[in-house]
């Protein structure tokens, strides 16, 4: 079975940056993709950043420029760069891996990022 911890989220004042890291212990057979999704009170969740098995990247427009996903392979882990933090990046974040058929492997525990004066 695929675990996937994460570290990273905190406190941090507008303008400010955290790098959140997922690390993924457990087999992992198969091509897969790596994404980091978000949820705040009462909202709904949504993919933030996501890097597929041959690297291609995709954000949503709110972070763009801000926010970098990465993996290493060869480590199982993902990280989230994420700078110029504003007040609505506020959120528990969640990394998740799928396989590229589409099959969800497992979903982080969450790590809460609070952005605020």
């Amino acid at each position: 079975q695929v675990q996937l911890v994460e570290s990273g989220g905190g406190l941090v004042q507008p303008g400010g940056s955290l790098r959140l890291s997922c690390a993924a212990s457990g087999s992992i057979s198969s091509i897969y993709t790596m994404d980091w999704y978000r949820q705040a009170p009462g909202k709904q969740r949504e993919l933030v950043a996501r890097v597929l098995s041959g690297g291609n990247t995709y954000y949503i427009d709110s972070v763009k420029g801000r926010f970098t996903i990465s993996r290493d392979n060869a480590k199982n882990t993902v990280d989230l760069q994420m700078n110029s933090l504003k007040p609505e990046d506020t959120a528990v974040y969640y990394c998740r891996i799928t396989l590229d058929g589409g099959e969800i492997v497992a979903w982080g525990q969450g790590t809460q990022v609070t952005v605020s004066s």
